[in-house]
């Protein structure tokens, strides 16, 4: 029986196992210098008055003082009551009412207002 064990060992095919491997790390220089040198970076200390230049003062404004009422207050209403209302603005009439081509505003208007000839269709 050992016989027949040690022949049906030696057919059986060896087994074979996966496996990889691993190269060995590349050390980059640049790259570790680089990171060395900013390990070691300190920044330099700010000094106090570092901003004296760059910010102006604060200084708060002066409050506003009470509007005062007038002390005539019959007079002011009266001569605002005799005043007379300007409407549209202040410019007169007649410069408003010419255009440039020569004619007033009411005359384009009425010229817009009008009618058109009614063209007859030719057969």
């Amino acid at each position: 029986m050992a016989s027949i064990l040690r022949l049906s060992a030696q057919r059986v095919a060896p087994t074979f196992t996966r496996s990889f491997a691993v190269s060995a790390v590349k050390m980059d220089l640049v790259q570790d210098l680089y990171i060395n040198q900013l390990k070691a970076y300190k920044p330099a200390p700010k000094d106090q008055n570092a901003h004296v230049g760059a910010v102006r003062s604060f200084s708060a404004p002066n409050p506003p003082s009470a509007p005062s009422l007038p002390t005539d207050l019959a007079s002011e209403l009266a001569k605002f009551d005799a005043e007379e209302p300007t409407i549209g603005g202040s410019a007169p009439k007649a410069a408003a009412a010419s255009t440039e081509g020569g004619e007033s505003a009411d005359e384009y208007l009425a010229f817009l207002e009008k009618d058109l000839p009614k063209h007859e269709a030719h057969h």
